[in-house]
């Protein structure tokens, strides 16, 4: 990445490196925190490839998925056409800091909202829990620093904990309930089979 590139040439780039970049499958953790929610509608910040998109809308989410990469959401489209839920599922492509899907949610996702690029994370994610309805869920899932072995950290990338997420949101006295709020360990494989721990964090809130 130069100092050059625009967010979207940047994440273009990124997908274009390789056919598949995900893995194909909805992270351990989020399937853990949205099992026990009733359907209803869903919107999907950053949905890359679509994996928790697919998820969502395999198990009647009526599903509103933004990522900033045409090339992900190209991936996404086909992907979900494959799985037989692409009728279900509003592909949007936003440059988040810049423009937000419209409506209300019963849940609001955000994965791992992080980038090497500009980044307005704690603005995307106030108007995040804007978006979400009455009775609603703000789920949000970080990572707490870079993977081991990272070949080109960004020193200006701030990994924040939980409690530093919540008090970002700046959210009204009494309007929601924090359901989850903690750091766990992840594992991972990387593209060339190499296994990994990391650390993440969830936080997960209902508005009253």
């Amino acid at each position: 990445m130069t100092t050059e590139q625009l967010p979207d040439e940047h994440w273009n780039a990124f997908y274009t490196e390789h056919e598949q970049i995900w893995s194909g499958k909805p992270n351990v953790a989020f399937v853990d925190e949205v099992s026990g929610l009733t359907p209803g509608r869903v919107l999907d910040l950053g949905c890359g490839e679509g994996a928790d998109a697919i998820w969502l809308a395999e198990r009647g989410w009526t599903v509103t998925a933004v990522d900033i990469s045409t090339v992900a959401l190209g991936r996404a489209v086909a992907h979900a056409k494959a799985a037989g839920v692409g009728d279900r599922i509003d592909w949007q492509q936003h440059e988040l800091g810049k423009s937000f899907p419209d409506g209300e949610f019963d849940l609001v996702s955000a994965q791992f909202l992080h980038s090497k690029t500009e980044l307005a994370r704690d603005a995307i994610l106030r108007r995040a829990a804007a978006a979400v309805a009455p009775g609603g869920v703000l789920l949000i899932e970080g990572h707490l620093g870079f993977p081991p072995g990272e070949h080109n950290p960004h020193p200006d990338i701030h990994f924040p904990e939980p409690d530093e997420v919540i008090e970002s949101l700046a959210l009204p006295d009494g309007e929601w309930e924090t359901l989850v709020s903690r750091v766990h360990d992840r594992a991972q494989v990387l593209r060339d089979g190499v296994p990994i721990n990391r650390r993440d964090c969830t936080v997960k809130l209902r508005r009253h």
